[in-house]
């Protein structure tokens, strides 16, 4: 009963427990690597080299090797439409390089190189939130100012002793042209060949308030008071419309396209990123994404607009999802569906015209999702009930699983089997757990990620509750099940087959566990402080109440006649095993793994029923298997008429 080869479970158990496949944990990895390589070079190249002549001879020789590398890195990211001509244009700025092109020249060829990259693996360059100021300070006390000195001039203790020396963060010359992401990338990995090494052990939260706080070297206390006053007045928002067009733009581009107001605005909003936060919302960020797929199509680019759109909706959009199904529920479905019908349309070649048509309803529809969302805020009591459903929403398909494994052992007189389905979903919770603060944390888990993980989870988990329903259903007959339990009993629960339920909990509870961490997070996000008591409120008698759930549950299971218990347990892990098929299919769709061709029909959330010919198709090919499974075994179960 129940037990699966270990290969087949080492490879199940892989799949479920890696953050990352391995395609998509190397692109954010590797363009940040590339990335950092042309700040480098286009920061740094310009005072190697004056009029056809090097003037730095060891700097010189490091932007050569610098250089060389551009094509390695490109060469190790995924294969994308734009791969090939960012390999020429690496070579282009290899070859500027080595014939000592002027450095206006190699800046703007990194730089358009750079948003070549940015464009095309979507890759993100701004935290998630606000960072503190405070906190960078603390930091660059702790492990910067003993080189570049108290206040950042380069000055410190053990500068004398370094070769080269550390920067003064106070060189306009220099700092002029990095950005805040520049900086934030040499934190994380840097700088070859001196005595500046990465603070990747750092949390990605610290790293970006560390370079926010180099970045306020550059400006001055008066051009803040200046930028407060335009900002206050309403000037250049269109230059800042969030923390992404903060962190990327350099003061050079800023003051190129909007003069000294635009450095005064960067100067301020760099001491005040918070200003921002509310800008930087996953539905402005999504409706930004939006508007890069179609510039996208329109450069024939198809696979980097299908991209784009993809990732409008799980960096953007999916993050705000929660919320807005407590305000707007109607509205969530709509955006949904119209999101889906896009990414269809872009993968499908049709006119430009038809897409940014699309475009323009699905920008219309977020905008509106935006205002329902401003408009009614997160009182208490929303985020209560916000917070109830999450739990109770997401938690009650776990609870019928665990609830039917559990009243099938003690029925069945093996109540030691309980402590592995107890590891089961405790191994789950405390995982999933680690999940979320490994992606917050350590690694970028991406949406996309995240539904990979999901949508494998959860055809993982169906699988296995048709193969438990059908054992079930097997020995539903009184007399087989007493034949069952004399002669097989004892081999069929060894610690082997326990141990396999202890998956199965696993598995079931795993899948809720992220999806709801996820849900929570932006919750919490779009609560204010003062009604944070909601969320933990709603959140605590969630739990209670799923007690009460499994326990009326079981209860009610174990005064079941064995015949009618096992009948009803199989009906129901039949029903969840579609629903989670149907879910599996969807976050994969989600994910942009699976095309998806769409059905006029309503979605049902709670049965996982989604309009797309792909989750449904699998979700009646497994009702079709199961009725007909179930109809040959009561055939072979009706006694034959002696002949």
């Amino acid at each position: 009963m129940l037990r699966l080869p270990a290969p087949l479970l080492a490879t199940v158990l892989c799949l479920m427990l890696a953050p990352l496949p391995p395609a998509l944990a190397g692109v954010q990895a590797t363009s940040g690597a590339l990335l950092h390589t042309l700040d480098y070079l286009a920061v740094d190249y310009p005072g190697t080299v004056s009029d056809g002549q090097v003037v730095n001879v060891p700097e010189y020789a490091e932007q050569v090797e610098f250089a060389a590398r551009l094509e390695t890195l490109i060469g190790a990211l995924p294969e994308h439409a734009d791969k090939s001509s960012a390999g020429a244009q690496a070579r282009a700025i290899a070859t500027a390089i080595s014939s000592r092109a002027p450095g206006a020249e190699v800046q703007q060829l990194c730089r358009a190189l750079a948003a070549r990259i940015v464009r095309a693996y979507a890759v993100t360059r701004a935290p998630a939130r606000a960072p503190s100021l405070a906190r960078g300070l603390a930091l660059y006390e702790e492990n910067c100012a003993s080189c570049h000195g108290a206040s950042g001039f380069g000055d410190g203790p053990a500068a004398a002793t370094l070769d080269p020396a550390p920067n003064d963060f106070h060189e306009r010359a220099r700092q002029q042209q990095r950005s805040a992401y520049g900086l934030y990338s040499t934190i994380t990995l840097g700088v070859d060949g001196t005595a500046m090494t990465g603070y990747a052990q750092l949390s990605e939260a610290d790293r970006w308030a560390l370079s926010f706080h180099v970045a306020n070297y550059l400006g001055t206390d008066a051009q803040r008071a200046r930028g407060r006053q335009l900002w206050q007045a309403g000037s250049l928002h269109a230059a800042f419309p969030d923390l992404t067009a903060l962190t990327a733009q350099t003061p050079e581009q800023v003051e190129t396209l909007h003069g000294g107001d635009g450095l005064a605005v960067l100067a301020y909003l760099r001491s005040q990123p918070e200003t921002l936060a509310a800008a930087g919302t996953p539905i402005s960020h999504s409706r930004r994404l939006l508007a890069e797929s179609l510039a996208s199509y329109h450069d024939g680019q198809v696979q980097a607009a299908y991209e784009l759109a993809v990732a409008a909706y799980l960096e953007g959009f999916e993050l705000a999802e929660a919320g807005l199904r407590n305000v707007a529920g109607d509205l969530v479905l709509d955006i949904e569906t119209a999101m889906m019908e896009y990414r269809t349309a872009v993968r499908s070649g049709v006119a430009e015209a038809d897409l940014a048509a699309r475009v323009a309803h699905i920008d219309g529809l977020l905008a509106t999702a935006q205002q329902r969302l401003d408009s009614t805020g997160l009182s208490a009591g929303m985020a209560f009930v916000s917070s109830f459903v999450i739990l109770f929403r997401e938690g009650l398909e776990a609870i019928l699983v665990l609830a039917a494994i559990g009243t099938f052992l003690v029925k069945t007189d093996k109540r030691q089997g309980l402590r592995y389905v107890h590891a089961g979903w405790m191994t789950a919770l405390a995982l999933g757990v680690l999940t979320w603060i490994a992606a917050k944390y350590l690694i970028d888990l991406s949406g996309a990620s995240r539904e990979l993980t999901e949508g494998f989870t959860a055809l993982f988990a169906a699988a296995m509750l048709v193969y438990v329903g059908c054992w079930l259903h097997d020995h539903a007959h009184a007399e087989r099940w007493q034949h069952f339990i004399k002669t097989r009993i004892e081999a069929s629960l060894s610690s082997g087959t326990l141990w396999t339920l202890g998956v199965l909990a696993f598995v079931a509870v795993y899948r809720e566990i992220v999806e709801t961490i996820l849900f929570y997070e932006t919750l919490w996000l779009q609560t204010d402080a003062s009604n944070h008591h909601g969320v933990l409120t709603g959140f605590g008698i969630a739990a209670v109440a799923l007690g009460f759930a499994a326990w009326g549950v079981f209860r009610v299971g174990m005064h079941l006649p064995l015949k009618l218990f096992f009948r009803a347990n199989t009906i129901i892990l039949f029903i969840l095993a579609v629903v989670f098929a149907g879910k599996g299919i969807a976050a994969l769709q989600e994910a942009g793994t699976l095309g998806v061709v769409p059905l006029d029909i309503p979605t049902v959330d709670a049965l996982g029923i989604y309009p797309t010919l792909q989750s449904v198709g699998l979700q009646l090919a497994l009702v079709v298997l199961m009725l007909v499974w179930v109809g040959l075994r009561y055939r072979q179960a009706r006694p034959h008429p002696a002949a």
